[in-house]
């Protein structure tokens, strides 16, 4: 279903901090699933989460049996699914060791490896699941933000099929706990294969907020950038590539429009300082 993306105005994609403190925290347990139960891969893709519209969800990739461990972001809630079955744990009112043993309990009915003896290799924060109550319509807005990325890609993951090797899947990655596609340009087996990132961000340590993201890899030279379309501009600072944050996407007429152009110049753009020319 197409999102609504005058309903994203009211939280101020300024005000989800804390929201995304303890959606980032409750995706890793998914992950942690993931980490026990797949094989793994040299990208860590098999930690990825994909985007289930019609759950409103993060889930895993199927694991043994096609069991999925997700989060469904909006009203926080650890879900295991199982053919037609969906079972949930509201976290908000229940401790992280308190879903570490009923994740593990239902991994166990399955077959499955415990996911909570994983340990990351990264690190987070902590952040109180009880909190979740006072977060409520901002974790909702959250889960909006999600909504609204996975459907963009996915559009843009069919517009860009005519490269080659051409888009991923749209994943969620746990630990920066964005959502994205990366469009490759060479096969995979070339020294430093050209490739454009597209995602949506949830907010991090650059931008306080939701934003769309567009980084060429390698990094070309940025020397005379032409203007972006409305909304959109040149990100200099820890990495290159086009952004368009939340608050002013929202402040266009036709934010999802907005988001659109701003990707597809910032990509023609990359492509010619990649030295490839569009298909």
């Amino acid at each position: 279903m197409p999102i609504t993306w005058s309903m994203l105005r009211n939280p101020q994609p300024t005000t989800l901090a804390a929201a995304r403190a303890l959606a980032h925290r409750a995706a890793q347990w998914p992950a942690r699933a993931a980490r026990a139960n797949l094989d793994p891969v040299p990208d860590d893709s098999h930690s990825a989460l994909g985007w289930d519209p019609a759950r409103a969800a993060l889930l895993s990739q199927p694991l043994k049996g096609g069991v999925q461990v997700g989060l469904r972001i909006g009203v926080l809630e650890l879900i295991v699914t199982h053919k037609s079955d969906t079972q949930a744990l509201p976290l908000a009112t229940n401790t992280d060791a308190e879903a570490a043993a009923w994740l593990d309990g239902k991994l166990a009915e399955q077959g499955l490896e415990p996911a909570s003896g994983v340990k990351l290799p990264y690190d987070l924060p902590s952040a109180s699941f009880a909190r979740a109550v006072d977060e409520g319509p901002r974790l909702a807005a959250f889960a909006g933000w999600f909504a609204a990325g996975a459907e963009i890609l996915e559009e843009l993951r069919r517009k860009y099929k005519r490269f080659r090797p051409g888009p991923s899947p749209v994943r969620c990655w746990p630990h920066h706990f964005d959502i994205a596609i990366l469009v490759g340009l060479e096969e995979s087996g070339a020294e430093r294969a050209k490739a454009i990132g597209i995602g949506l961000s949830p907010g991090d340590d650059y931008y306080a907020q939701p934003y769309f993201y567009l980084s060429p890899y390698p990094k070309p030279d940025t020397e005379n950038l032409p203007r972006l379309p409305p909304g959109g501009r040149w990100h200099m600072h820890g990495f290159f590539g086009a952004v368009a944050t939340g608050v002013e996407m929202l402040a266009l007429d036709d934010p999802r429009g907005a988001i659109l152009a701003v990707v597809d110049a910032a990509f023609e753009e990359s492509l010619k300082r990649l030295g490839r020319q569009a298909g």
